[in-house]
C-alpha cells in the first residue's frame, strides 16, 4: 500500500504545473503520504536522542542592517561585485527575523524537537563590544519564547562566520589575540541574558572553514590570502586565526563554566566540520596522507580541545608557524567541551602525490601535501549533489564518527550538520519532489545509527537546513532545504523530504 501511494504521488507531483493552486496541491498531497523511513524511527534510537534541523544567523535572519544590527564582515565581503553568485546579498535573505514563527510551527509540525539556530554577535554589539542593541536582544528573546512554547529546544551557536565589522577595522578582527577577551565578553551576555531558558551553547560553526576559507584561500570573508586584494599570508594567518578561535572558544567555555554552569545546568561544545578521507589505496604512503588530511582538518582542532596540543604532523609540518600555547592556555583549552558538534556531509578518497615539499611555506592547504581524487579504478565515490564539493557517500558518515570515537576517546558527539543541495533554479513542483534528498538522509542516519549501535557516544542529529536560504558564496543558486522557499515572495513550502522526516520522527503514543 505504502509503495502505491509514493507512486501515485509521483504521478501527481509530475503532473502538477506551476500554479499556485498545482503548489497547494502538491504540498497537500504529500501531507496526506505515508513516507517509507527505510527501518528508521525514534525508537531504533536510543532514549532521549534529540532531532533538528539547523541555520545560521546570516543565511536566514535578513534585516542584515536594520533594528540596530551592526555590519559583519560578510555583509562587506557580499558587497565586492563578482564574490557571491549573481552578487547576492543576504540583506532580506528568507526573512526568519519576521517569519520565526511560521518556521518553528513548520518544524513542531515535522516532528522535529530542537532547532540549531545562531545569534548574530553585530545584532547584539553592533561594535563588536560595548554599547547593547537591545532591540536584537528582544529578537532573540521572542525566537527563544517561541520555539519553547511550541516544545521545540533551543540549541544556540554563539558564531557562525559573522565577526563584527568594526572589530575587523579596528584590528583585523580575528587575527589579534584582543579578539579572545572580546569574543568571551559577547558569549557571557549571551549565556547571562538567555542561559535561563537556553541550556546547549556552541561557541562556534567550522572554525576550520573560517580560518581556511578566510585566510588561506580567500573565498570567505575576510577575504585574506597570499596576493588576494585584502592582503595576508595563507602560509601563517591561517594558523594564527584557528589559535584564536581556539582561545576564544575555550575562554567563552571558562566563563560559562565558572559563573553559570551550575546554576543555569547547560552545556557547552563546538560545531567542527568533517569531511572523511579514506585512503585511495592501501600504500603506506595514501595511507599517511589521509591521515594528514584528517589531522589538518577535524584534528586541528578536537587534538587540543581533547589533548591539549595540536596533532604531531601539524607540529612537524608546520614548526616555527604553528602557534603555541601557554601552560596556563593549556589548562583552559584542555578539556573544554561538553559535547561536539560534527558536521558530516561528504567523503573524499586521499593519495600522496609523489611530489617534493616546497622549499617554501606557502599555504595552509599546500601543508597538506596530499591529492584528492573522487573515484577508485573507474568507480565514482558517489553521485555528485548541486555543490561540485558534496559527493554522496553514506559509508563516509559511520566512519568519520568512528574515528572520531576512537581517536578522541569517544566524547558526547551532536551530529550537528548533515544535508544535500539542489540547483537554485529548480522548479517548485521537481523542488518538491525531493527523493534524491530522502535517499541521501535515509542512507546517511543508517550509517550514524550503526556507527551508534558500534559504541559511538551520539546523542542528537540536526539535518541542514529547515529553509533554502542564503548559501554563502553560492547566493540563492543552492537550496540545501527540507522546505522549499519562493525566494520571489518568501513563501514556504515542505517538501517531501520534510514530510519523510515527519513521519520518521512520529511518536507511537
Amino acid at each position: 500500500m505504502r509503495s502505491f501511494s509514493l507512486l501515485l504521488l509521483f504521478f501527481i507531483l509530475a503532473a502538477v504545473g506551476c500554479s499556485a493552486a498545482g503548489d497547494a496541491g502538491t504540498a497537500k498531497t504529500a501531507s496526506r503520504v505515508r513516507f517509507d523511513t527505510g527501518g528508521l524511527s525514534r525508537e531504533a534510537f536510543p532514549a532521549g536522542f534529540v532531532f533538528g534541523t539547523a541555520a545560521s544567523a546570516y543565511q536566514v535572519e535578513g534585516m542584515a542592517l536594520k533594528d540596530g544590527r551592526g555590519p559583519s564582515i560578510w555583509d562587506v565581503f557580499v558587497k565586492i561585485p563578482g564574490e557571491i553568485a549573481n552578487n547576492a546579498t543576504a540583506d532580506v535573505s528568507v526573512d526568519e527575523y519576521h517569519r520565526y514563527k511560521e518556521d518553528v510551527d513548520i518544524m513542531k509540525k515535522m516532528n522535529f524537537d530542537a532547532y540549531r539556530f545562531s545569534i548574530s554577535w553585530s545584532r547584539i554589539f553592533p561594535n563588536g563590544a560595548g554599547k547593547v542593541n537591545w532591540e536584537g536582544v528582544s529578537y532573540y528573546n521572542r525566537l527563544i519564547n517561541y520555539m519553547l512554547k511550541k516544545g521545540v529546544t533551543p540549541y544556540a551557536n554563539l558564531y557562525h562566520y559573522d565577526l563584527p565589522e568594526a572589530l575587523e577595522k579596528q584590528y583585523n578582527g580575528l587575527l589579534s589575540p584582543k579578539v579572545v577577551e572580546a569574543y568571551a565578553d559577547y558569549a557571557d551576555f549571551c549565556f547571562k541574558t538567555f542561559g535561563d531558558r537556553v541550556k546547549n551553547w556552541f561557541t562556534f560553526n567550522e572554525p576550520r572553514v573560517v580560518a581556511a576559507l578566510g585566510y588561506d584561500d580567500g573565498t570567505f570573508a575576510p577575504g585574506r590570502c597570499t596576493n588576494c586584494s585584502a592582503g595576508g599570508n595563507s602560509a601563517t594567518e591561517p594558523y594564527i586565526v584557528a589559535h584564536n578561535l581556539i582561545l576564544s572558544h575555550a575562554a567563552a567555555v571558562k566563563r560559562y563554566r565558572e559563573k553559570y554552569q551550575a546554576k543555569q545546568k547547560g552545556r557547552i561544545g563546538i560545531l567542527l566540520d568533517f569531511v572523511w578521507y579514506e585512503a585511495l589505496t592501501s600504500s603506506t604512503a595514501d595511507q599517511a596522507a589521509a591521515q594528514r588530511a584528517r589531522d589538518f582538518h577535524v584534528g586541528w582542532f578536537l587534538h587540543p580541545i581533547i589533548y591539549g596540543e595540536y596533532p604531531k604532523t601539524i607540529q612537524e609540518i608546520v614548526k616555527e608557524r604553528l602557534p603555541k600555547f601557554t601552560e596556563e592556555e593549556v589548562k583552559m583549552v584542555k578539556g573544554s567541551i561538553d559535547y561536539v558538534g560534527i558536521n558530516q556531509y561528504t567523503t573524499y578518497y586521499m593519495y600522496d602525490p609523489h611530489q617534493p615539499e616546497p622549499q617554501k611555506p606557502t599555504s595552509y592547504a599546500n601543508d597538506w601535501h596530499v591529492g584528492y581524487a573522487y573515484e577508485r579504478d573507474g568507480v565514482p565515490i558517489g553521485p555528485r549533489a548541486h555543490s561540485n564539493w558534496l559527493y554522496i557517500v553514506p559509508w563516509g558518515m559511520y566512519k568519520a564518527v568512528s574515528y572520531v570515537k576512537e581517536h578522541y576517546c569517544n566524547p558526547t558527539v551532536i551530529l550537528s550538520e548533515n544535508g544535500m543541495d539542489d540547483p537554485g533554479n529548480i522548479t517548485l513542483p521537481k523542488g518538491l519532489h525531493d527523493t534524491t534528498r530522502i535517499n541521501y538522509y535515509k542512507s546517511y542516519i543508517t550509517e550514524l545509527k550503526k556507527a551508534i549501535d558500534d559504541g559511538a557516544n551520539v546523542i542528537g542529529y540536526f539535518a541542514w537546513s529547515l529553509l533554502d536560504n542564503f548559501e554563502w558564496k553560492s547566493g540563492y543558486t543552492s537550496r540545501f532545504g527540507i522546505v522549499y522557499v519562493d525566494f520571489t515572495n518568501l513563501k514556504r513550502y515542505p517538501k517531501m523530504s520534510a514530510y519523510w522526516f515527519r513521519d520518521m520522527l512520529k511518536r507511537k503514543n
